[in-house]
């Protein structure tokens, strides 16, 4: 079966699953649904996918890789580890309001609901993480950075980002401050956990 959407077809069946997907939910969500939202037969979309959680794992796979290439983008503006990982957290953030519905489909529908990500995709979504990590990785043998765990503290990044776009998404946090306040401030606290002098280094 295709994996690699056009712009045709599966490219539609693509963007309404995806809408259907954070709207009416997982449970009820149906080939048939999809079909009829889109005016084709169900018999259509299988010609592309053979059950809803291979549709599901293909959006997680679109999103996984739009992520990347925004992660890589931030990442390559500086050679400086400390910019490169605070261009990375902001481009994460970004990414999850600009992109509620992939970052839905990607960190927040529950696992127990679909069938078990299949390994191969799961080792290519590992790179976003990885890609966090080498920055840290680099600002540790530059000095900047505290002796640690990279892919640990790239992990607790990672959950720190989450727990921001989750709120910021939903609206529950302090409207004294703008989202881009809270954003930058996010991520200066990320990145002054990891310092090894926090005072001697402006973020």
């Amino acid at each position: 079966m295709s994996r690699d959407p056009d712009s045709g077809l599966q490219r539609i069946i693509l963007d309404t699953a995806r809408q259907l997907l954070t709207t009416v939910g997982y449970a009820q969500l149906s080939m048939r649904k999809i079909a009829n939202k889109i005016g084709y037969s169900a018999t259509s979309i299988y010609l592309y996918y053979g059950n809803k959680d291979e549709l599901v794992h293909a959006l997680i796979d679109e999103g996984v890789d739009l992520l990347y290439e925004e992660l890589k983008a931030a990442n390559e503006k500086s050679k400086d580890p400390l910019e490169r990982l605070r261009d990375m957290c902001v481009a994460y953030i970004r990414f999850g309001l600009d992109r509620p519905e992939y970052y839905e489909i990607m960190y927040v529908l529950h696992p127990e609901y679909i069938t078990r990500y299949p390994a191969e995709k799961y080792r290519k979504a590992r790179r976003n993480l990885e890609m966090m990590a080498s920055a840290i990785t680099d600002g540790v043998i530059g000095g900047k950075f505290e002796s640690t765990d990279p892919v640990l503290s790239a992990n607790m990044a990672w959950a720190q980002l989450h727990g921001g776009v989750t709120l910021l998404s939903s609206e529950r946090v302090d409207k004294r401050f703008s989202e881009d306040t809270l954003i930058r401030a996010s991520c200066s606290q990320i990145i002054r956990s990891l310092l090894v002098n926090p005072k001697s280094v402006e973020v």
